[in-house]
């Protein structure tokens, strides 16, 4: 049985690989997923965490050739922009997936992770197809009454997956 656990980190990696390890025992796989929202928005803030910055802007006008080096947004295709995400989902992959997949290894599971960009839902149920699992697992913070209004991750690949899910709540003092 292949198992997807999808996390945004507050999972409990005890409880995961207490209940993922009697599905995956004889010969079955796990992959801890997190899926992060990158919007292009954030990379001003994420240059200035990595100390990068845009090249200069050329300047349009009587003088050619004048730089200006008063920082600007850089256009969508800057070259510095994927790197600079890379290294990002790096670093939220290590965070958030490898504790889960540290846990699961201790309890004798066969395991992997990954990263994945994009809006978390979609991101889960494009990932449970591609790696076509058997079963996905994923959290509940156990908001109330208003996380089914509102609409959560965890309602959403409920509602939407064409294969099982387990809802976990976390464990989390409230």
């Amino acid at each position: 049985m292949h198992v997807l656990v999808a996390t945004e980190g507050q999972l409990d990696a005890t409880t995961v690989a207490r209940f993922v390890g009697p599905l995956t025992r004889d010969g079955g796989h796990v992959t801890v997923l997190t899926v992060i929202e990158v919007p292009r928005a954030m990379l001003q803030d994420l240059r200035s965490h990595f100390n990068d910055t845009p090249p200069p802007r050329l300047l349009h006008g009587d003088v050619e050739g004048m730089i200006s080096t008063d920082p600007i947004e850089p256009p969508r295709s800057w070259p510095g922009d994927d790197a600079m995400i890379e290294q990002y989902l790096t670093r939220k992959k290590d965070e958030i997936c490898r504790p889960l997949e540290k846990e699961i290894r201790a309890a004798g599971i066969d395991v992997t992770s990954e990263v994945a960009e994009g809006r978390p839902a979609q991101g889960i149920l494009e990932a449970a197809s591609s790696l076509e699992t058997d079963l996905i697992v994923i959290g509940s913070h156990g908001a109330g009454l208003f996380e089914g209004l509102l609409g959560s991750t965890g309602t959403k690949v409920t509602r939407l997956a064409r294969r099982p899910v387990l809802l976990l709540r976390s464990n989390r003092a409230d």
